[in-house]
């Protein structure tokens, strides 16, 4: 493949093993990015929209397999939680600092309301969208319905950047630019929320000890 620069590191190896295995091969890196996040799909997919436009496989080929992969990767994660198990869960929640088991059934039942858009939206949202397979696990959220919000959540968000990387061929890379800058919000977005209730929640156990 001529790239006009060398490919190193992650994007080296997902491009190797895309041209080594063709379809799969794409289908098997993002599987792996699902089950270990520190691989951004933000690189990867449009690494697959570029490999397709050097002619390895079809940009049809590329989002057909991305998506394939990114199911499987979710439903290892699934199954992860299902058999980790919702009583072990709430054993080990009880052991934590700050937090109760009152706060854990208040997030039981926002995930049992909303569990279906969380799956659904969450695969479009860096970090999050490999995580969530876990408390869908837990839950026993229906795999029929878990199966299918994946497969409809990571078909939008794979096509985006995979026709993104086959439209810009050798400039693949400026996606990541863009893609750098959501994920950042959501990591800003998700300490400040951390930061809040970890205060919000020392403050009320201070107030509780005073009376």
């Amino acid at each position: 493949m001529s790239t006009g620069t060398e490919l190193t590191g992650v994007a080296g190896w997902a491009v190797d093993l895309m041209e080594r295995l063709g379809g799969p091969g794409a289908g098997l890196v993002i599987a792996l990015e699902n089950l270990f996040p520190p691989l951004p799909s933000e690189v990867i997919l449009p690494l697959a929209g570029f490999t397709a436009s050097q002619g390895t496989f079809s940009l049809p080929g590329a989002i057909a397999w991305t998506t394939a992969g990114s199911v499987v990767g979710a439903l290892v994660l699934y199954t992860l939680g299902a058999v980790f198990g919702a009583e072990r869960f709430r054993a080990v929640w009880g052991k934590l600092p700050l937090v109760s088991l009152t706060d854990l059934d208040r997030t039981e039942a926002w995930f049992g309301r909303h569990g279906k858009k969380a799956i659904f939206f969450g695969r479009m949202i860096p970090i999050f969208r490999s995580l969530i397979s876990i408390p869908a696990g837990i839950e026993r959220m229906s795999i029929a319905i878990f199966t299918l919000l994946t497969l409809a959540g990571s078909l939008i968000w794979n096509t985006i950047f995979v026709v993104a990387g086959y439209q810009l061929g050798e400039n693949w890379y400026l996606v990541e630019g863009y893609a750098g800058i959501l994920q950042k919000i959501v990591i800003v977005v998700v300490a400040g929320a951390v930061i809040w209730f970890v205060v919000a929640r020392v403050r009320s156990l201070r107030a509780r000890n005073s009376r």
